[in-house]
Protein backbone atom coordinates (compact mmCIF):
# COMPACT_ATOMS: atom_id res chain seq x y z
CA UNK A 1 0.00 0.00 0.00
CA UNK A 2 1.12 3.58 -0.89
CA UNK A 3 2.15 6.14 2.06
CA UNK A 4 -0.84 8.26 0.58
CA UNK A 5 -2.95 5.02 0.74
CA UNK A 6 -2.25 4.62 4.32
CA UNK A 7 -2.51 8.48 5.64
CA UNK A 8 -5.98 8.32 3.96
CA UNK A 9 -6.93 4.80 6.24
CA UNK A 10 -4.97 6.15 9.12
CA UNK A 11 -6.99 9.54 9.41
CA UNK A 12 -10.42 7.84 8.63
CA UNK A 13 -9.50 5.68 11.86
CA UNK A 14 -8.86 8.51 13.71
CA UNK A 15 -11.88 10.46 12.50
CA UNK A 16 -14.42 7.54 13.03
CA UNK A 17 -13.22 6.80 16.43
CA UNK A 18 -13.29 10.46 17.55
CA UNK A 19 -16.95 10.80 16.31
CA UNK A 20 -17.88 7.35 17.95
CA UNK A 21 -16.20 8.65 21.44
CA UNK A 22 -18.20 12.18 21.05
CA UNK A 23 -21.45 10.54 20.69
CA UNK A 24 -20.86 8.45 23.70
CA UNK A 25 -19.07 10.79 26.08
CA UNK A 26 -21.22 13.66 25.97
CA UNK A 27 -25.40 14.43 25.08
CA UNK A 28 -24.40 17.03 22.26
CA UNK A 29 -26.71 16.39 19.73
CA UNK A 30 -30.14 17.76 19.86
CA UNK A 31 -32.84 17.84 17.38
CA UNK A 32 -34.59 20.73 15.63
CA UNK A 33 -36.36 23.12 17.71
CA UNK A 34 -39.57 22.73 16.21
CA UNK A 35 -39.37 18.77 16.02
CA UNK A 36 -42.38 17.35 18.07
CA UNK A 37 -41.05 14.66 19.35
CA UNK A 38 -40.29 14.88 23.23
CA UNK A 39 -39.40 13.02 26.15
CA UNK A 40 -40.86 12.80 29.33
CA UNK A 41 -45.01 12.70 30.77
CA UNK A 42 -47.67 13.37 27.39
CA UNK A 43 -51.60 13.14 27.58
CA UNK A 44 -51.61 15.18 30.44
CA UNK A 45 -54.55 17.04 30.54
CA UNK A 46 -56.44 13.75 30.25
CA UNK A 47 -54.82 12.07 33.36
CA UNK A 48 -55.45 15.41 35.12
CA UNK A 49 -59.10 15.57 34.20
CA UNK A 50 -59.65 12.17 35.86
CA UNK A 51 -57.88 13.17 38.78
CA UNK A 52 -60.26 16.16 39.18
CA UNK A 53 -62.98 15.14 38.65
CA UNK A 54 -62.02 12.14 41.15
CA UNK A 55 -60.96 15.09 44.03
CA UNK A 56 -64.38 16.77 43.24
CA UNK A 57 -66.92 13.81 42.66
CA UNK A 58 -70.15 14.61 44.53
CA UNK A 59 -69.34 18.15 45.63
CA UNK A 60 -71.49 21.04 44.61
CA UNK A 61 -68.68 23.98 45.45
CA UNK A 62 -65.33 24.10 43.76
CA UNK A 63 -62.26 26.35 43.70
CA UNK A 64 -60.03 26.65 40.68
CA UNK A 65 -57.31 29.11 39.87
CA UNK A 66 -56.97 30.96 36.45
CA UNK A 67 -53.59 31.73 35.05
CA UNK A 68 -52.47 32.11 31.06
CA UNK A 69 -49.88 33.54 28.63
CA UNK A 70 -46.85 32.02 30.92
CA UNK A 71 -44.68 32.19 27.64
CA UNK A 72 -41.11 33.36 28.13
CA UNK A 73 -41.84 34.16 31.76
CA UNK A 74 -40.26 31.28 33.22
CA UNK A 75 -38.93 32.35 36.80
CA UNK A 76 -42.51 33.91 37.25
CA UNK A 77 -44.37 31.15 36.38
CA UNK A 78 -42.65 29.00 38.93
CA UNK A 79 -43.43 31.71 41.75
CA UNK A 80 -46.96 31.67 40.71
CA UNK A 81 -47.03 27.52 41.18
CA UNK A 82 -45.00 28.09 44.68
CA UNK A 83 -48.43 30.65 45.23
CA UNK A 84 -50.70 28.33 44.12
CA UNK A 85 -49.29 25.58 46.23
CA UNK A 86 -49.37 28.12 49.35
CA UNK A 87 -53.14 28.77 48.43
CA UNK A 88 -55.63 26.62 50.91
CA UNK A 89 -58.17 25.22 49.32
CA UNK A 90 -57.31 25.31 45.56
CA UNK A 91 -59.04 22.04 43.76
CA UNK A 92 -57.27 22.72 40.28
CA UNK A 93 -55.43 25.07 38.08
CA UNK A 94 -56.89 26.02 34.22
CA UNK A 95 -54.09 27.55 31.96
CA UNK A 96 -55.81 29.39 29.33
CA UNK A 97 -52.68 29.05 26.74
CA UNK A 98 -49.85 30.37 25.27
CA UNK A 99 -47.19 28.23 27.56
CA UNK A 100 -44.99 28.87 24.61
CA UNK A 101 -43.75 31.72 22.64
CA UNK A 102 -42.72 30.02 19.41
CA UNK A 103 -43.98 26.91 19.44
CA UNK A 104 -40.43 25.19 19.93
CA UNK A 105 -40.88 21.98 21.34
CA UNK A 106 -37.99 23.07 24.54
CA UNK A 107 -40.55 25.92 25.72
CA UNK A 108 -43.22 22.93 26.10
CA UNK A 109 -41.31 20.59 28.26
CA UNK A 110 -39.93 23.87 30.19
CA UNK A 111 -42.88 24.89 31.10
CA UNK A 112 -45.04 21.50 31.48
CA UNK A 113 -41.98 20.22 33.77
CA UNK A 114 -42.67 23.42 35.75
CA UNK A 115 -46.69 23.03 36.04
CA UNK A 116 -45.74 19.73 37.14
CA UNK A 117 -44.63 21.25 41.07
CA UNK A 118 -48.18 21.98 41.40
CA UNK A 119 -49.56 20.14 44.28
CA UNK A 120 -53.17 19.95 42.49
CA UNK A 121 -53.98 18.67 39.23
CA UNK A 122 -54.23 21.04 36.09
CA UNK A 123 -55.10 20.97 32.35
CA UNK A 124 -53.74 23.17 29.53
CA UNK A 125 -55.21 25.22 26.56
CA UNK A 126 -53.99 25.93 23.16
CA UNK A 127 -52.72 29.47 22.83
CA UNK A 128 -51.79 31.16 19.32
CA UNK A 129 -48.76 31.08 19.99
CA UNK A 130 -48.72 27.52 20.43
CA UNK A 131 -49.62 26.88 17.13
CA UNK A 132 -46.51 28.48 15.81
CA UNK A 133 -44.26 26.04 13.55
CA UNK A 134 -44.99 22.12 14.73
CA UNK A 135 -46.23 23.98 18.18
CA UNK A 136 -49.76 22.39 18.11
CA UNK A 137 -48.53 18.69 17.34
CA UNK A 138 -46.37 19.53 20.13
CA UNK A 139 -49.25 20.49 22.14
CA UNK A 140 -51.06 17.39 21.24
CA UNK A 141 -48.44 15.13 22.32
CA UNK A 142 -48.07 16.52 25.64
CA UNK A 143 -51.20 18.02 26.44
CA UNK A 144 -53.82 16.47 23.71
CA UNK A 145 -56.64 17.54 21.74
CA UNK A 146 -57.49 21.26 21.42
CA UNK A 147 -61.30 20.74 22.25
CA UNK A 148 -62.14 18.82 25.91
CA UNK A 149 -63.99 18.93 28.48
CA UNK A 150 -64.64 17.40 32.35
CA UNK A 151 -66.87 17.87 35.13
CA UNK A 152 -66.19 19.22 38.46
CA UNK A 153 -68.50 18.33 40.92
CA UNK A 154 -72.48 19.35 39.57
CA UNK A 155 -70.20 22.29 36.95
CA UNK A 156 -69.60 21.33 33.35
CA UNK A 157 -65.87 23.09 32.28
CA UNK A 158 -65.81 23.22 28.48
CA UNK A 159 -62.24 23.85 26.97
CA UNK A 160 -62.53 25.25 23.31
CA UNK A 161 -59.88 26.38 20.72
CA UNK A 162 -60.49 30.10 19.26
CA UNK A 163 -57.81 30.54 17.42
CA UNK A 164 -58.99 30.47 14.13
CA UNK A 165 -56.74 32.71 12.49
CA UNK A 166 -53.83 30.55 13.24
CA UNK A 167 -55.54 28.15 10.56
CA UNK A 168 -56.14 30.57 8.40
CA UNK A 169 -59.86 30.24 8.96
CA UNK A 170 -59.39 26.64 7.20
CA UNK A 171 -60.27 24.29 10.22
CA UNK A 172 -63.53 24.41 12.56
CA UNK A 173 -62.35 27.10 14.80
CA UNK A 174 -64.64 27.10 17.05
CA UNK A 175 -65.08 23.75 16.38
CA UNK A 176 -69.64 23.62 16.83
CA UNK A 177 -69.90 20.09 16.02
CA UNK A 178 -67.72 19.51 19.50
CA UNK A 179 -69.56 21.88 21.39
CA UNK A 180 -72.67 20.08 20.07
CA UNK A 181 -71.64 16.74 20.90
CA UNK A 182 -70.17 17.71 23.87
CA UNK A 183 -73.57 19.54 25.23
CA UNK A 184 -75.71 16.44 24.15
CA UNK A 185 -73.63 13.86 26.41
CA UNK A 186 -73.84 15.61 29.40
CA UNK A 187 -74.06 13.24 32.46
CA UNK A 188 -76.93 13.97 34.67
CA UNK A 189 -76.74 16.34 37.73
CA UNK A 190 -75.20 19.18 35.93
CA UNK A 191 -75.81 22.60 36.87
CA UNK A 192 -74.06 24.94 35.79
CA UNK A 193 -71.02 25.78 32.97
CA UNK A 194 -67.46 27.34 32.84
CA UNK A 195 -66.68 27.57 29.26
CA UNK A 196 -62.52 28.81 28.46
CA UNK A 197 -60.90 29.69 25.74
CA UNK A 198 -57.60 31.51 24.86
CA UNK A 199 -58.89 34.01 22.58
CA UNK A 200 -62.06 35.57 23.54
CA UNK A 201 -64.39 36.68 20.77
CA UNK A 202 -63.68 40.39 19.59
CA UNK A 203 -60.22 39.49 19.60
CA UNK A 204 -58.27 39.00 16.16
CA UNK A 205 -57.60 35.75 16.54
CA UNK A 206 -61.40 34.83 16.69
CA UNK A 207 -63.25 33.82 13.54
CA UNK A 208 -65.91 36.97 14.80
CA UNK A 209 -67.83 36.07 11.53
CA UNK A 210 -69.14 32.92 13.90
CA UNK A 211 -69.20 34.88 17.32
CA UNK A 212 -73.19 35.46 17.27
CA UNK A 213 -73.29 31.57 16.53
CA UNK A 214 -70.49 31.07 19.18
CA UNK A 215 -72.60 33.07 21.88
CA UNK A 216 -75.77 31.16 21.21
CA UNK A 217 -74.59 27.65 20.95
CA UNK A 218 -72.50 28.49 24.60
CA UNK A 219 -75.75 29.80 26.30
CA UNK A 220 -77.21 26.61 25.59
CA UNK A 221 -75.28 24.47 28.15
CA UNK A 222 -77.02 24.45 31.47
CA UNK A 223 -76.33 27.13 34.09
CA UNK A 224 -73.48 29.51 31.71
CA UNK A 225 -72.10 31.10 34.29
CA UNK A 226 -68.97 32.74 32.95
CA UNK A 227 -66.38 32.75 30.48
CA UNK A 228 -62.36 32.36 31.01
CA UNK A 229 -59.37 33.46 28.68
CA UNK A 230 -56.23 34.75 28.21
CA UNK A 231 -54.92 36.28 25.26
CA UNK A 232 -55.16 40.17 25.70
CA UNK A 233 -52.07 39.97 28.41
CA UNK A 234 -53.96 41.90 30.89
CA UNK A 235 -56.79 40.83 34.41
CA UNK A 236 -59.76 42.26 33.18
CA UNK A 237 -63.98 41.67 32.71
CA UNK A 238 -66.11 42.31 29.92
CA UNK A 239 -69.54 41.33 29.30
CA UNK A 240 -68.91 40.96 25.58
CA UNK A 241 -72.60 40.05 24.25
CA UNK A 242 -74.64 42.36 26.57
CA UNK A 243 -76.23 39.30 27.74
CA UNK A 244 -74.74 39.02 31.52
CA UNK A 245 -72.54 36.08 30.61
CA UNK A 246 -68.85 37.71 31.49
CA UNK A 247 -65.72 37.01 30.23
CA UNK A 248 -63.06 37.02 32.84
CA UNK A 249 -59.73 37.54 31.22
CA UNK A 250 -55.72 36.45 33.23
CA UNK A 251 -53.47 38.51 32.70
CA UNK A 252 -50.10 37.47 31.56
CA UNK A 253 -47.41 35.56 34.26
CA UNK A 254 -45.23 39.16 33.70
CA UNK A 255 -47.92 40.64 35.84
CA UNK A 256 -47.28 38.26 38.79
CA UNK A 257 -51.19 37.94 39.01
CA UNK A 258 -53.76 34.50 38.67
CA UNK A 259 -57.60 34.84 39.23
CA UNK A 260 -58.83 32.36 42.14
CA UNK A 261 -62.97 31.50 41.30
CA UNK A 262 -64.44 29.87 44.32
CA UNK A 263 -68.16 28.09 42.80
CA UNK A 264 -70.62 27.72 45.90
CA UNK A 265 -73.22 25.52 46.67
CA UNK A 266 -75.87 28.11 46.42
CA UNK A 267 -74.77 28.54 42.94
CA UNK A 268 -73.05 31.57 42.84
CA UNK A 269 -69.75 32.75 42.81
CA UNK A 270 -66.89 34.53 43.73
CA UNK A 271 -63.33 35.54 42.54
CA UNK A 272 -60.14 37.54 43.45
CA UNK A 273 -57.05 38.37 41.20
CA UNK A 274 -54.42 37.23 43.42
CA UNK A 275 -50.73 39.01 43.52
CA UNK A 276 -47.46 37.37 44.02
Amino acid sequence: MEWKQLLTSWAGRVAGIGVVGLLAGCDLIDYHPYDARTSGPHHLNAANMALIEQRCQGRDSVRFVLISDTQRWYDETLDAVKHINQTPGVDFVIHCGDISDFGVTKEFELQRDILAKLTVPYVVLLGNHDCLGTGADTYRWIFGDPNFSFNAGDTHFVCINTNAFEYDYSTAVPDFGFLRADRDSLPSGIRRTVVAMHAQPTSEQFNNNVSSVFEWEINKYPGLAFCLCGHGHRTQVNDLFGDGVLYYECGAAKKREYVLFTLHAEGDYSYEVVRY
